[in-house]
């Protein structure tokens, strides 16, 4: 099974867009490379925009999976064969909050641009590098962990857990010295239709889109399903169950108790209101889905 994505490309002026479009083909026109990150293997293909793949055109552009320390690895070569028909050969796996495999981007862009004859310009001797992809895969994380091992310097973006921290296109920020190369980090993009509500729900689960658009109790059902599916069965020992299962109530019932997910509510009885204490399952089910997205119910690929 198959990583969310993310392009970056070249442009020369800031622009600013509304958070969680579609990403239009003018933002492209001036620029020479693209690298696209995808969601650290959870959604290699229900990740990816189609909209970008066409506005990319001939342009030389790289797929960086982020995260890939929450993906199954063993998956890695089925996600390379597929994106390889998809005509996407310059893949990097990435983990860009521990820096894995992030120094091997710089030298593929500046080879990729360095081959293109018609994005390389003599008498230009810096790259200016556009990132795209869709909400909440690691575009500033990317970045910083660019500036880290290049300039050895901190943070210049801000980033988040959930989508729609970038709100819109950043002025151009230094990644590396040698070559000269600049990154503008620009808000996530989701394509305007989704193909089916599987890959909504996929994307939901990697944060894409923000929990209470699709609600924490259907997103932790399908959840339950695809880790059943991919015989990922770690959640039973974490929550003290005594086996695998599909009821969801259940789980979260489970999950409550061991993450100590209660709530107060006022009873109304004949002698008076009482305060009874019971379980909380719209905690226990953010729960379940935090720690899907930490990786502690094991390393998923979703596709």
């Amino acid at each position: 099974m198959l990583p969310c994505c993310t392009h970056l490309q070249l442009c020369s002026s800031p622009i600013s867009f509304p958070t969680h479009t579609t990403c239009p083909p003018q933002y492209l026109l001036p620029c020479q490379c693209a690298v696209t990150i995808l969601n650290g293997a959870h959604i290699p293909l229900s990740g990816r925009n189609p909209i970008l793949h066409e506005v990319l055109g001939i342009r030389p552009h790289i797929l960086v999976l982020n995260k890939m320390d929450l993906a199954d690895p063993g998956q890695q070569p089925t996600v390379l064969e597929h994106l390889k028909q998809q005509r996407c050969s310059h893949v990097v796996f990435a983990d860009c909050q521990r820096d894995v495999n992030v120094k091997k981007i710089v030298p593929l862009v500046a080879k990729l641009v360095d081959n293109s004859p018609r994005y390389h310009r003599a008498e230009s001797t810096e790259y200016s590098i556009l990132v795209i992809g869709v909400p909440n895969v690691g575009k500033s994380s990317l970045i910083n962990s660019l500036r880290r091992l290049h300039l050895k310097k901190g943070k210049a973006t801000a980033v988040g857990g959930e989508p729609g921290v970038t709100k819109a296109v950043l002025t151009r920020i230094q990644v590396c010295e040698k070559p000269l190369m600049y990154l503008v980090d620009t808000p996530g993009v989701l394509s305007p239709k989704l193909g089916d509500v599987e890959t909504g729900m996929k994307l939901a689960l990697c944060g894409a889109i923000r929990d209470h658009l699709v609600g924490e109790d259907i997103m932790a059902d399908y959840l339950l399903y695809a880790l059943n599916k991919r015989q990922q069965f770690r959640y039973v020992q974490r929550y003290g169950l005594a086996d695998a299962c599909d009821d969801i109530e259940l789980v979260l019932r489970h999950v409550a108790l061991t993450k100590g997910r209660m709530q107060k509510v006022k009873v109304l009885t004949g002698t008076g209101n009482v305060n009874m204490m019971m379980l909380n399952y719209p905690a226990a089910a953010y729960e379940f889905l935090r720690d899907f997205r930490a990786g502690r119910l094991g390393r998923v690929t979703l596709d």
